[in-house]
């Protein structure tokens, strides 16, 4: 979102505040007194224009677009001022919350551990070749994977009753995006394939497991 307001009356308020806190401190903020000059002489520019587009509102269309023009160049000096605090490191962010402009996040959000499940469907009709497609549990229409996700981690078990649990199962592979194709020797030809999946973030963390997924391998 944009640090100044698009509203005149609450853009009016926000560049007084602006305007007074600049003129005051401007030294402090790297400006000098010629810009500090410049700008109030811009938001004076403004406030009369703006004033007199309130009292005449009704009839007077030009002071409208007299209006517009004097809101551009003041924004374009903001922005300018802006620009030029924002790359200074002596500008400190109790400095910009006072000009309410915007204060940059200078650490990032740590990504989420995945809480859903992806969900498998297996096409077995290649000889000795299974092709898994996977999606999230939350969005069955779309492969796109939950946000900070890496990766899907499929793991198997060959041949016998399905897993109990995911001490049963051998990793396989972990696949960033749908299909992931597994092949098989000829020896595995008629034997069951149980599928378990699950989520992993860029940080190497797990989501739940996925429901065991059984397909036979085509011989």
């Amino acid at each position: 979102m944009d640090y100044i307001p698009k509203a005149d009356p609450e853009f009016n308020d926000w560049a007084k505040i602006y305007a007074e806190y600049i003129n005051i401190n401007h030294l402090a903020l790297g400006l000098t007194a010629a810009q500090n000059t410049d700008l109030q002489a811009l938001f004076t520019a403004w406030k009369t224009d703006y004033d007199a587009h309130i009292a005449e509102q009704a009839t007077a269309s030009s002071f409208v677009e007299k209006k517009d023009d004097s809101r551009k160049f003041l924004e374009d000096k903001i922005r300018e001022f802006t620009n030029l605090m924002q790359a200074s490191s002596a500008v400190t962010d109790e400095q910009k919350a006072a000009l309410q402009i915007t204060i940059r996040k200078t650490t990032k959000t740590p990504t989420a551990v995945p809480s859903t499940r992806p969900v498998g469907i297996v096409d077995n009709r290649n000889r000795l070749e299974h092709k898994i497609k996977f999606f999230d549990e939350e969005t069955p229409n779309s492969i796109k994977k939950p946000d900070g996700v890496r990766a899907c981690e499929i793991w198997h078990k060959i041949d016998g009753p399905p897993p109990v649990d995911e001490s049963e199962v051998t990793y396989v592979a972990s696949d960033t995006r749908t299909p992931y194709i597994v092949h098989f020797e000829g020896t595995d030809a008629g034997k069951m394939a149980h599928y378990m999946l699950r989520w992993v973030n860029t940080r190497n963390e797990h989501g739940p497991w996925s429901e065991t997924i059984s397909v036979t391998i085509s011989g």
